[in-house]
């Protein structure tokens, strides 16, 4: 038998590649689905990590289609729609039902303006995913927004039962929601390579990040999250501060001066 029998059919391959990213994008939205049952049940505590591994799933789906060379069109229409319930829907409900018992009606507008927002902001996605740079986002991403709402609830699963408290949980929803929705930039950690020279500085941060976390995980999410959706405005401060400070005045040589 030739070799050329012996090889594998390479279209046998390639749908087989094509379909491990489908499945992690299938699993984020089983986990945005069950998170949404555990929620109606009113288990926040489960609810809350399962939104949590969803974001896991979804940084893992895309980045496992580039390693394959299985990009597709199918394949980002159908992380968008995932995205949509399990980033979307999905902590939207878990919101209203653990954070607005106090403001229902208030409550239900804000959860459904996070649901609006995170949709445009995934079309928006699509359209200029091409034409941007990959190193950054324009507006927060979908996932992000969801992340600190996981992540609060996670830390506290009791609901607010304080009006006043209410009130900060709205805030907070009403802020996630238009930062979608922003041009504010956030890094996209595409870049990031650890094969680089400088590559140590990257490992050493990361094993200190995991020992942190093995301590405290709830708070080193909820801070990991907080952090995320925060630097998108302080780096836009940042830039207009300093892009409207003057400059040293300019160096005049001794033969010029008076």
């Amino acid at each position: 038998m030739s070799s050329a029998a012996r090889r594998p059919p390479p279209a046998r391959v390639s749908r087989g590649a094509s379909l491990l990213p489908a499945l992690f994008t299938i699993g984020n939205l089983f986990l945005g689905f069950w998170a949404m049952i555990r929620t109606l049940h009113g288990q926040y505590e489960e609810a809350a990590p399962l939104i949590g591994w969803a974001i896991l799933l979804d940084m893992l789906d895309g980045r496992i289609a580039r390693l394959t060379g299985t990009t597709s069109e199918f394949g980002g229409e159908l992380d968008s729609l995932a995205d949509a319930i399990s980033f979307g829907v999905a902590p939207a409900l878990l919101a209203y039902s653990w954070g607005f018992s106090t403001l229902p009606r208030v409550g239900w507008l804000a959860a459904f303006l996070f649901v609006v927002c995170g949709v445009l902001r995934l079309a928006r996605f699509n359209v200029q995913k091409s034409s941007v740079d990959g190193r950054y986002f324009v507006g927060l991403p979908i996932p992000a927004a969801a992340a600190p709402v996981a992540a609060l609830v996670n830390v506290s699963p009791l609901p607010v039962d304080e009006r006043s408290h209410a009130v900060v949980w709205l805030s907070l929803l009403i802020v996630l929601s238009f930062l979608m929705v922003s041009t504010f930039r956030y890094t996209s950690f595409k870049k990031v390579d650890l094969r680089s020279r400088r590559s140590y500085v990257n490992v050493v941060g990361i094993a200190v990040l995991l020992v942190v976390f093995n301590m405290h995980p709830e708070w080193c999410l909820l801070a990991l999250a907080t952090l995320f959706w925060v630097s998108g405005p302080l780096a836009y401060l940042w830039g207009v501060v300093f892009r409207r400070r003057p400059g040293p005045p300019p160096v005049v040589a001794a033969s010029e001066a008076p």
